[in-house]
């Protein structure tokens, strides 16, 4: 199972992509997306400041 930005919780700060090792999180459209190359491994949502990142 992926994981998820949910986007009524997120607060578009970008720390989800900084932290992300494979640079799997993209801004589209103003909203962060996690794109197919994610290896699930939850540097993103140990750093979201909003808890806006799930499985």
């Amino acid at each position: 199972m992926a994981l998820k930005i949910d986007q009524e919780k997120c607060l578009h700060c970008g720390a989800c992509a900084a932290n992300c090792p494979v640079g799997a999180i993209k801004e589209k459209d103003g909203k962060f997306e996690i794109g197919e190359e994610c290896v699930e491994c939850g540097a993103c949502a140990a750093n979201c400041p909003a808890g806006a990142i799930s499985k």
